[in-house]
């Protein structure tokens, strides 16, 4: 009996050393498996990483956009006069100014600096002023931590009108180019042809280092015999004399131009701050944009302005605006009262989801008259104000252009820039660096 246990034991015994020893090997040979197909992939990433050449474009270094824009602003001369663009850089370290806008088109139609599309060439070339230097100028900006903004008048251009006068404003003849009380002449907003050539100078300029583009007179001319005046492409383009839709269509066009990375390709965007390489874009609009429900006569309209910018830059400066508004008296008098009305209205509009505007994004609710419509809703910080700092029509000193800024923030709009065609700032206004302001309660 004892000795038919001892060889079933035996048999159970060697039955587990079986077990036990077959075990192992698999063991050894599932992670030897997992081992081989890291190895493999490591392997495969590192010949993927040596097929794929290095970016050997050349860098181009930004700043990120900072969460107050507080900028002012500087003309192409000044940009041009070593001298006298020193003291606004003086300026800005030494105050709260933590960016910069900088004329890389003006009301000439000339450009501030040398292009890279020969189409722009002669307009350099025949530059009022500039800065033979400004790729050199927004690295030293950069240097300082300064964002940088390019301001490019759009339809005011003169130059262009005189080189290509089949793409300008017209007299009523339709064939004499128009001009404005100033002597300058005007692009039609529907000249489809000038869009790209707008662009291309955009391209120049994000790729020279400006961190965002700043479009102004993106409008209809208003000053000027108007009694005397004709839109050839406008009168014959999709919307026939519409210039709120003609004005909107170009938004769109340009919009759709500069989100795309490939347009920019050239060089390597670098400090961005954004998920891809294309610059930030905010448009000027005259400040009654944000109180009016027209388009003033220009083609203006806050609601057709915003979904295609990501700022947008009413002029509220209270010397633009009538005697006695809002039954005010003397607009110069009131600049906190009227910078607080224009902005606040402003950000309700833009907060708002139905306008009475029509609009390429905006649907009609219904069949009620008036019209109302459903449109984007945005929040106050697609706003940036423009503060007067210059004395057409009173006395603007510290107190004048501080309680300008004041009225934007107390609006809910926290960034701002300041515009004085002098060059010459108002510092007691500017708070030291480092400051923040919000809002009063």
């Amino acid at each position: 009996m004892h000795k038919h246990v001892s060889i079933g034991l035996m048999v159970f015994v060697g039955l587990l050393a079986v077990l036990s020893y077959t075990s192992i090997p698999r063991a050894d040979l599932s992670y030897q498996k997992a081992t081989a197909q890291m190895a493999e992939g490591e392997s495969r990433a590192a010949e993927q990483a040596e097929s794929t050449p290095p970016d050997t474009r050349e860098a181009v270094k930004h700043v990120p956009l900072p969460p107050q824009v507080k900028a002012i602003y500087m003309t192409s001369c000044v940009a041009g006069t070593p001298s006298f663009r020193e003291k606004l850089l003086k300026l800005m370290s030494e105050t709260e100014i933590n960016s910069v806008i900088i004329d890389i088109k003006d009301y000439s139609g000339t450009i501030s600096f040398s292009p890279d599309h020969a189409e722009w060439q002669p307009a350099w070339a025949d530059a009022r002023c500039g800065a033979r230097d400004m790729r050199e100028l927004v690295a030293e900006l950069h240097e300082q931590n300064i964002f940088v903004i390019g301001r490019i008048t759009v339809f005011q251009d003169p130059f262009h009108a005189q080189r290509f006068p089949h793409l300008a404003v017209k007299k009523s003849d339709g064939v004499t180019v128009w001009k404005d009380g100033k002597g300058l002449s005007f692009i039609d907003v529907a000249a489809r042809e000038y869009w790209e050539h707008i662009i291309n100078l955009s391209i120049d300029s994000y790729n020279l280092g400006f961190d965002e583009l700043n479009f102004d007179y993106v409008r209809y001319p208003s000053d000027g015999n108007m009694q005397d005046i004709s839109f050839p492409h406008t009168n014959g383009s999709e919307w026939p004399g519409d210039k709120q839709a003609n004005l909107e269509a170009f938004f769109e066009y340009l919009n759709k131009a500069l989100d795309d990375p490939a347009r920019f390709a050239k060089y390597r965007h670098e400090n961005t701050g954004r998920t891809v390489p294309t610059p930030w874009t905010s448009a000027d609009l005259f400040g009654m944009t944000t109180t009016n429900f027209d388009d003033l006569s220009i083609g203006q309209v806050q609601e057709r302005a915003a979904p295609y910018f990501d700022f947008i830059a009413p002029m509220v400066y209270p010397s633009h605006y009538p005697d006695d508004y809002l039954g005010l008296g003397d607009p110069n008098l009131v600049p906190y009262k009227i910078v607080y009305h224009a902005m606040s209205s402003g950000v309700a509009r833009m907060q708002a989801s139905t306008t009475r505007m029509a609009g390429f994004k905006h649907e009609r609710v219904g069949t009620s008259t008036p019209a109302v419509y459903t449109k984007p809703v945005f929040t106050g910080d697609r706003l940036r104000t423009w503060i007067q700092d210059f004395d057409y029509g009173g006395n603007y000193d510290v107190a004048e252009v501080r309680t300008q800024i004041q009225a934007s923030y107390d609006a809910g709009v926290m960034s701002w820039m300041i515009w004085a065609p002098s060059n010459i700032y108002t510092k007691g206004a500017l708070l030291a660096p480092e400051t923040y302001e919000v809002a009063l309660e």
